[in-house]
Parts: C-alpha cells; structure tokens; sequence
C-alpha cells in the first residue's frame, strides 16, 4: 500500500513538473512579445486629444492639447488649455522637435541638453517625446519572469538598450499577456538608478487594438505624485494632410 501511494505521490510531482516545462516552453520569447506589443502601439496615423494633470507638491493644473501623428517620425501638437498654455505648437520630425510660442511669436528648435527639459512642467521630457517607441528595434530584452499586475497576469521583462544614446539605458516592464500592452514600467539610469516610473491605470480596445487611455508617468527625481495623462478621444488611421506636418502649420 506504502509503495502504491509513494508512486502515486512520484507520478503527481513528475506531471506537475512536465506541465511546468510545457508551459514554459510554450512561453513566447522576449522579441516575439516586444513585436506584439509594438504592433499595439505603433499605428499608421492617429489622432489624440487627451489631458494631462501635473500633480505638483503643493497643487495640480490639468493641460489639453490635440496630438496628429503619423508612424514614428512625424507629430504635430497643440495645447489647447488653459488659456495661458492655448496656441503652443510643438512638431516632430524625425530626430528633430520645434516649439512655438504664440507669446513670443517663436519658433525654437529643441536639441541636445534642452532635451531632457521638462514639457509645461511635467513629469515628461522632450526626449521622452521623442523616443522611438518601437520597443523591439531599440532593446535586447529577456522574460525574467510572470508577475501579476492591477489584476492581470503579466510578463515581465528586462530590456537593455542596444545603442549608447539611448535615454535609458535600462527599462523593466510588465506586460499583459492576453492583450499585449505594457501595463507598469520602470525606466533605470545606466548606473541602475531608478529615473522614472509609468502605472497604467485603463486600456480600452479600439481599432482592434488595446490602447492605455489613462496612465501615470512619474519623475522620481522630482517632488509631486506625477504626470496623469488621460485620452479623451482617439481616431485610428486617418488621412492627415502633408502639411500638417510642416514648419508652417507651427505659426497658423
């Protein structure tokens, strides 16, 4: 009886482990999961109106502004409150970003340590703006392991940038399994400090694709509860004109 119940026991442990090597050999690799996730994120054209709420140390202000984007290379942006902020125009192309002031009524162009300035104030960069935000071309990247994050299973991966200018260096995310969008992140400088973080609070479907329609972006550097950006609508792949994407379109 002792022996028929040890290789029952012995039969169990062995199906437990050969279930736990099937499920892990049928574990996507790291590319095959940042491709998934780049598909969901990268759109032909998109347009956005969306608000972004800084939560300071002693108050918050909330920023509107519609967003016309095509690919990776070309965005066009303008804030449309509060008043103070209306008719600020930013465009990028490419590598290149400019800013216009209607105040001012000028055109500046945004490179090198600029850059890393904060936008309106936020817990953005302009190099976070205009990071290619095609995951797979810019990081090596392992599944170091499954987490649960608000609610949802999740990969977990570690990414290390494959060019020396990257902004970081080093990024931690957690990824949706069924849905394949990045649901937390974590942003590391090269000596591993940790810079910034992104908590995903809603993703909707839309196009047949899931979108984070609200999400927090946070400085840890800097004092305040973050950056809380909300899309209010999004249009999927429509035709914008050329000219939108134009120096001359920053001064009308």
């Amino acid at each position: 009886m002792r022996k028929t119940a040890l290789g029952i026991i012995l039969l169990l442990l062995a199906a437990g482990a050969a279930a736990a090597l099937a499920a892990r050999a049928q574990a996507p690799s790291a590319e095959t999961i940042l491709d998934r996730v780049d598909r969901n994120a990268v759109p032909g054209t998109k347009i956005i109106v969306a608000e972004m709420t800084i939560h300071g140390r002693r108050d918050s202000r909330t920023i509107k502004a519609k967003s016309w984007i095509q690919g990776e290379e070309k965005a066009f942006t303008e804030y449309l409150d509060p008043p103070r902020e209306r008719g600020v125009k930013m465009l990028k192309l490419g590598d290149q970003l400019w800013t216009y002031s209607p105040d001012a009524d000028r055109t500046i162009a945004i490179s090198g340590h600029m850059l890393r300035q904060s936008v309106m104030g936020s817990d953005m960069s302009y190099e976070d703006m205009m990071e290619d935000s095609k995951l797979r071309q810019a990081y090596e990247a392992k599944v170091s392991g499954e987490e649960a994050c608000a609610g949802r299973p999740c990969w977990v991966l570690e990414m290390t940038a494959k060019a020396g200018e990257t902004a970081y260096p080093a990024r931690k995310a957690w990824v949706d399994k069924e849905r394949y969008v990045v649901l937390k992140e974590e942003r590391y400088a090269k000596s591993g400090k940790l810079l910034k973080t992104l908590e995903v609070k809603s993703v909707v479907s839309k196009g047949g694709r899931w979108i984070q329609d609200r999400a927090v972006f946070r400085d840890v550097l800097k004092p305040g509860s973050g950056t809380e950006m909300v899309i209010l609508s999004i249009e999927l792949d429509p035709v914008i004109p050329d000219v939108v994407f134009s120096k001359a379109s920053l001064r009308k």
